[in-house]
């Protein structure tokens, strides 16, 4: 949803909608049979697809399984938005924190920069 239904504006939930609830209309039968078919995904190695099955499911464990192979592949923001949507609370905060130092480095160099 957009705020005052206007297109490029904020939507109200934020960037990331952060729901493990399953997609409005989903069965119980089915949302198990697209949790069963987004592990097979996942385990084929077809990470992607596998992503997008789990967020159509809201599948929390399925999210943060994904979010740990972003982050071993050093692929850091899909981890966090992948734990932050998983509400893995204690991986998102480690991830925040690591953002805050990075940006944090940023400012001490431009202000180091300027000062010279």
């Amino acid at each position: 949803m957009v705020h005052s239904g206007k297109k490029g504006k904020i939507p109200e939930e934020g960037f990331f909608f952060r729901s493990t609830k399953p997609h409005p209309g989903l069965a119980g039968s089915d949302r198990a049979a697209l949790v069963r078919k987004g592990n097979e995904l996942f385990n084929s190695g077809n990470i992607n697809a596998a992503r997008r099955v789990f967020l159509t499911a809201g599948y929390g464990d399925g999210l943060i399984r994904t979010g740990d192979h972003y982050y071993k592949n050093k692929e850091f923001l899909e981890a966090f938005r992948m734990y932050w949507l998983g509400k893995e609370k204690r991986k998102s905060d480690a991830l925040i924190e690591k953002m805050v130092f990075v940006i944090r480095e940023w400012l001490d160099e431009d202000e180091a920069g300027r000062k010279k």
